[in-house]
């Protein structure tokens, strides 16, 4: 499909399509714009998928960003992944695939090929099969940005929820404005300026019956924690938590350039067959959040996630007595020798 004409730019926002200037809606332009700009999240000339439910936020976003496509210089399509959870969400494509049509932009779906496996988090399941299909349709479509509708309050309870769970500095940080490709452009917006937006331009959003279940942690936080800080304390809270997100993730990034600049003295070269080799009297002299992200970096790097509990395996092991090793995920064994603490899969085990 070719992109609808949009209308003449005078460096601002595009008006709404009946010329009127919306106050709702141009609010939310301003946003979007200042906020693709200040994390430079489509270059002129990108095509951009937009991921879009049918509900408010994705509604607001794939709109938006027609709207600006011409400020922006960037060209706007759109995915729905319909993640076969409940009856009737056949609908829910059907409604966006009409969207994309009367916006006149290129439109893909995928549908979901299994159920989440029995005792798994629905929620984790649902986001990483949305990712996978999101990132194929990108390449059949040439897009080279992803972008998604998260909120300012979707931020906030990111953050939250980190703090609840006991995360480090990464886990607070939050949802990232741009992260593997991916860029959210209404992280700046509320979520009831999302809803404004929507009704200011006539649109009726899709209700997933999922977002009001309080089962779930997030729309638990969303629909009774939240309002309950915000009676006791008599503030609004998300701005706020959006901003310690800000904040922490300054920090996570100064952390990172730290471990960056330190890896080089910590990792021996060797083949890659023998897997990572790192120095332990090296490793166990860094600061401990610098020392984490030394060995996260190295899992990674032998093919296993650096979850907490490894990190934690691999720095005991650099701290203690050569001979000890422990057993990590993907089939990864770390074990200390001498002078060292080797990463490596079973394979390369020769005392084995």
């Amino acid at each position: 499909m070719t992109a609808a004409r949009a209308p003449a730019e005078t460096g601002r926002p595009a008006a709404t399509e009946n010329g009127a200037r919306s106050r709702e809606v141009t609010r939310v332009l301003h946003r979007v714009a200042a906020t693709v700009r200040a994390h430079r999240m489509a270059e002129p000339g990108s095509l951009v998928l937009a991921a879009v439910s049918g509900g408010p936020d994705s509604l607001c976003l794939v709109h938006a960003l027609v709207r600006l496509r011409r400020l922006l210089g960037i060209e706007v399509s759109c995915f729905h992944f319909d993640h076969a959870l409940r009856a009737g969400s056949e609908r829910d494509l059907a409604f966006v695939r009409d969207e994309a049509a009367r916006l006149d932009v290129a439109f893909a779906s995928d549908r979901a090929p299994s159920r989440p496996p029995s005792g798994s988090s629905v929620e984790a399941w649902a986001r990483d099969a949305r990712y996978r299909a999101l990132r194929a349709a990108a390449e059949r479509l040439g897009a080279t940005v992803i972008a998604t509708g998260h909120t300012l309050d979707d931020q906030a309870e990111t953050v939250l929820m980190a703090c609840l769970r006991g995360g480090g500095v990464d886990a607070v940080s939050g949802i990232a404005p741009v992260a593997d490709g991916v860029v959210r452009p209404l992280l700046d917006v509320r979520r009831e300026e999302t809803e404004a937006f929507c009704g200011a331009l006539g649109l009726r959003p899709l209700r997933d019956p999922m977002n009001e279940d309080a089962a779930f942690l997030r729309v638990a936080l969303r629909r009774r924690v939240l309002p309950e800080i915000e009676r006791a304390t008599g503030r609004g809270v998300a701005e706020s938590l959006a901003r310690t997100g800000r904040l922490v993730a300054e920090d996570a990034r100064f952390l990172d350039a730290l471990a960056a600049e330190a890896a080089p003295a910590v990792r021996v070269p060797v083949p890659a067959a023998d897997g990572v080799a790192l120095r332990a009297d090296a490793l166990s002299a860094l600061p401990p959040p610098v020392a984490s992200r030394v060995v996260r970096g190295a899992l990674a790097d032998a093919g296993s996630p650096g979850d907490a509990a490894h990190v934690a395996a691999v720095l005991d092991l650099a701290a203690g007595r050569p001979g000890r090793r422990a057993t990590l995920a993907a089939g990864l064994l770390a074990r200390r020798d001498r002078e060292y603490v080797r990463l490596f899969h079973r394979s390369g085990d020769r005392e084995a």
